[in-house]
C-alpha cells in the first residue's frame, strides 16, 4: 500500500482581497488559486499595484483575505484565531524582507534566536540551532557583530539566517536583494539556490527577472490576477550542496 501523499505547503483557492468601500473600493485580489508543493522555488512577480505584496502578506498570515481559502502546510488559515496564527507564523513561516528588519544593539546571534525565544524553545538549543543556522549563510565569524557593525549583504544573510532557524514548512522572502548591491545579491542569491537544491520551499517577491532567474517557477501577477505561470530551468545550473552540518539545519 502507498504511503498518503502529504498536502502542498501552499494551497490557495480563489482568493480575493478588497479595500474599502463603494465607488473607493479596490479590489488587488481578484480570485487567486495556486498550490506550491514541498521543495519548489517560486517567484511571484509583477508592476507596483499588481497585488504581489498583498499576496505575500496573506501567505505570510499578516493579512486577511476577503473571501477563499489558504493552507499552509494543511492547516486552514481561515479556521485560526489570532493566537494559533501567531504559532502558525512562528513555526511554520520564516520571513526574509527588502529592509532586513533586525534589532539595532543586539548581536547578529540574539537576532537570529529570537523566533526561538518567542517559540519558548531553552537556551542552550536555541544557541546552538542559532549558531547552526549563522553557519548555513556563512557568518561564523561575525556571530557577535551588531547590525551596524556588518554590510547590507551580512545584514541580509542574518536575517535569511533568522527565518531559517525554525525549521518552518515555507520561506517567504520579500524583495529580498532590494537594498543589495550587486556581489551582496549575489551572496544572497547564492544562499537560496543552495537551499532550493536542498529541499526547502522558497517563494520570492520580486521585480526583477535577473533574481527570479534562479527560482523553478515564476507567476506574474497584473491587476490581481495570475497571468503567467510557469516552469524554467534555474540559471547556473545545479548549486552546490550544503554540508552535512547544513542539511541537517534544513530539516
Amino acid at each position: 500500500m502507498n504511503p498518503p501523499e502529504r498536502a502542498p505547503v501552499l494551497r490557495v483557492r480563489d482568493l480575493v482581497k478588497e479595500y474599502g468601500e463603494g465607488d473607493a473600493r479596490v479590489r488587488a485580489l481578484r480570485g487567486i488559486s495556486l498550490d506550491v508543493e514541498r521543495g519548489d522555488y517560486l517567484a511571484i512577480m509583477g508592476a507596483s499595484g499588481s497585488g504581489k505584496s498583498t499576496l505575500m502578506n496573506i501567505l505570510g498570515c499578516l493579512d486577511i483575505p476577503s473571501s477563499g481559502t489558504y493552507l499552509i502546510d494543511g492547516a486552514d488559515v481561515g479556521r485560526l484565531d489570532e493566537h494559533q496564527l501567531a504559532i502558525l507564523r512562528n513555526r511554520r513561516v520564516g520571513f526574509v524582507f527588502q529592509s532586513f528588519n533586525l534589532i539595532p544593539r543586539m548581536s547578529a546571534l540574539a537576532n537570529v534566536e529570537l523566533p526561538l525565544v518567542y517559540g519558548g524553545v531553552g537556551q542552550a538549543e536555541r544557541r546552538a540551532r542559532a549558531l547552526a543556522a549563522l553557519e548555513q549563510v556563512g557568518l561564523t565569524d561575525r556571530v557577535h557583530h551588531e547590525p551596524n557593525q556588518l554590510s547590507g549583504g551580512q545584514q541580509q544573510r542574518v536575517a535569511v539566517a533568522r527565518a531559517l532557524v525554525t525549521a518552518p514548512a515555507l520561506l517567504l522572502a520579500d524583495e529580498p536583494t532590494g537594498n543589495l548591491d550587486t556581489a551582496s545579491t549575489g551572496d544572497v542569491l547564492a544562499i537560496m539556490d543552495r537551499l532550493s537544491e536542498s529541499g526547502r520551499t522558497i517563494v520570492l517577491i520580486t521585480h526583477e527577472d535577473d533574481v527570479a532567474a534562479h527560482a523553478k517557477r515564476v507567476i506574474r501577477l497584473v491587476d490581481g490576477e495570475v497571468v503567467e505561470d510557469r516552469r524554467q530551468a534555474p540559471v547556473d545550473g545545479p548549486p552546490p550542496r550544503l554540508r552535512p552540518s547544513e542539511e541537517a539545519a534544513v530539516r
